[in-house]
């Protein structure tokens, strides 16, 4: 998957919000609302300016590499997709809105729906670094609410959102995005098994309700995976030195692990095979395991085939391959 960086009018937005703060307080209340999310709390543990400017510090450059990682692919498995509107449900700060448009510039209407008033304070703040963000419509009050008020848009995401939900919730939820999904819905979750198997029950859901599978699957039949394992992926992202200290980490790289289903209406034109795991280069081939329509296999190219071969060294995780 391609790399994503924070736009450069987004990072400068952040570093002047940022500016006069103390990073070792900001690295605190990053490390607090951190904590509290991974006890099963949700964002109404963000209640200040504060806590925001926190939060986004410590968790956009990661959420938004995963979130542009899974448009990337949903552009691939729909090269003509061309949305003109977007609604972005859980907004928080705008991620998702600041990764759809770089992705995909045809957008031109952004509607950002979210119950939190801090966060919704600092998404405005930092769209009015962009041109296309700066006037979009940001709605205050429960998602499945407001989404029941909205107009159809060409794309829904709700990027890192369900996980908060209850199992009741989120069915009502997944139902209410796709009734506002004219064309295509995308959902990221984080990368763990939970993650992945509220994804696949809401896949279950929609594909029931007549959508198809643009990706990651090649198909709308079950997931072959077995437990232990489930399907993930991960982006890699540099780490800037206030992300370092707000992180309070010494590395100067993250690999953000997600899920993600994107689901629309008409079916892809073309299906590509999933590189599931990164692939394994020996002295004799490279060889992949992918998801394909027929189920589970693994690809291996030979070093003899010098063509082949030079085109399967550049294969990542994640990455989708034309069916041989």
């Amino acid at each position: 998957m391609i790399a994503s960086q924070l736009p450069a009018a987004l990072k400068a937005a952040l570093d002047a919000l940022a500016h006069g703060q103390s990073r070792q307080q900001v690295a605190g209340r990053a490390e607090k609302i951190s904590n509290a999310y991974r006890s099963g709390g949700n964002s109404r543990t963000i209640t200040h300016s504060d806590d925001a400017l926190a939060y986004a510090m410590a968790r956009m450059p990661a959420t938004y590499a995963a979130t542009a990682a899974s448009l990337i692919e949903l552009a691939a498995a729909k090269p003509d997709f061309s949305p003109a509107s977007l609604i972005d449900v859980g907004a928080g700060p705008g991620t998702a809105s600041w990764a759809a448009e770089a992705v995909l510039p045809s957008l031109e209407r952004f509607v950002m729906l979210d119950r939190n008033p801090a966060l919704r304070d600092i998404a405005k703040n930092l769209a009015e670094g962009s041109l296309a963000l700066h006037a979009a419509d940001y709605r205050l009050g429960d998602a499945a609410a407001l989404l029941g008020k909205a107009d159809a848009a060409d794309l829904v995401i709700a990027s890192y959102l369900i996980g908060e939900l209850t199992e009741a919730d989120q069915r009502a939820l997944v139902d209410a995005m796709w009734d506002r999904a004219a064309d295509t819905l995308l959902i990221v979750e984080p990368g763990t098994p939970a993650g992945y198997a509220r994804l696949m029950t809401a896949r279950r859901h929609l594909v029931a309700r007549g959508a198809h599978t643009l990706a990651p699957c090649p198909h709308d039949d079950a997931c072959p995976l077995a437990a232990p394992d489930w399907c993930h992926f991960s982006q890699r992202l540099a780490r800037s030195r206030d992300h370092k200290r707000v992180k309070n980490a010494d590395v100067p790289f993250e690999d953000e692990r997600f899920s993600y289903i994107a689901m629309s209406r008409q079916p892809s034109a073309t299906r590509a095979a999933r590189i599931l795991r990164p692939p394994v280069q020996t002295k004799a081939d490279i060889s992949a395991q992918l998801c394909t329509a027929q189920g589970l296999s693994t690809r291996r190219v030979p070093r003899r085939d010098k063509p082949a071969y030079a085109e399967a060294r550049h294969w990542r995780w994640g990455d989708g391959l034309a069916e041989a």
